[in-house]
């Protein structure tokens, strides 16, 4: 992987946790499961090949419309990881953040990921950026409220407003998305940072994400490093 040119901000959407408990006769619980332990194992070894930015799409607003009893699994998993088991990205040197919409999150969660944020705030390794009851489409309007409050209260003008000025009120300021890795064969992009992934490429994997291992990560790279970027020129 050394002689790799590897993306700057990486972006993955983790799909396929419940088909792959399905496939085997288990509840999806147990899909979600083996998904955070493979995240743990990947967390590891992308942060060895130093990558400067991770975001991770965990969970979508509109995985709230799950049956009760899986989001309810969901959001215990959620502070079992963050307030255990993802202990060592803080001691990895790990800066953590969470992008998405706090409310409607139950307070424990938000409680779990306030403590890691703040926890992992002087860190100066790898970014990973947790999207978490996060929708894209949400994010952008939240931003252009946060920039019409900014107008409104005569702190900027309606000439200040550029595409630095946008990308600063997002959730966080994080730099463009260069490489979007999607498992399970789904190819589709979810409502998955837009605005961020706006010259992007893509990377669809027929394998499920408890199964999508260090090996089947190192050959999206391989893939990535075959593309040609042009960023909307010829």
């Amino acid at each position: 992987m050394n002689e790799l040119n590897m993306p700057n901000h990486i972006g993955i959407i983790m799909d396929g946790n419940g088909r792959w408990a399905t496939k085997r006769g288990l509840p999806r619980s147990a899909g979600h499961k083996a998904g955070a332990e493979n995240l743990k194992k990947l967390c590891r070894h992308i942060n060895k090949l130093g990558l400067n930015y991770l975001s991770l799409y965990a969970f979508s607003t509109e995985n709230f419309k799950r049956e009760v009893s899986e989001v309810n699994y969901l959001m215990n998993l959620f502070i079992e990881m963050f307030t255990n088991d993802f202990k060592f990205l803080i001691e990895d040197n790990v800066k953590v953040l969470f992008s998405g919409r706090r409310e409607g999150l139950p307070k424990n969660v938000v409680k779990a990921i306030e403590k890691m944020e703040f926890d992992s705030k002087g860190n100066t390794g790898t970014v990973l950026n947790i999207c978490l009851n996060y929708g894209s489409q949400d994010e952008i309007v939240d931003m252009v409220k946060k920039i019409s409050n900014e107008v409104k209260e005569s702190k900027i003008s309606i000439e200040d407003i550029n595409k630095e000025l946008v990308n600063r009120n997002m959730y966080y300021e994080l730099p463009p998305v260069d490489f979007v890795i999607r498992t399970s064969g789904e190819m589709r992009i979810s409502n998955f940072m837009l605005w961020q992934s706006s010259y992007a490429e893509y990377y669809f994997s027929e394998t499920l994400f408890p199964d999508f291992n260090e090996n089947e990560f190192d050959k999206a790279i391989e893939e990535f490093n075959k593309r040609n970027r042009r960023f909307g020129g010829n």
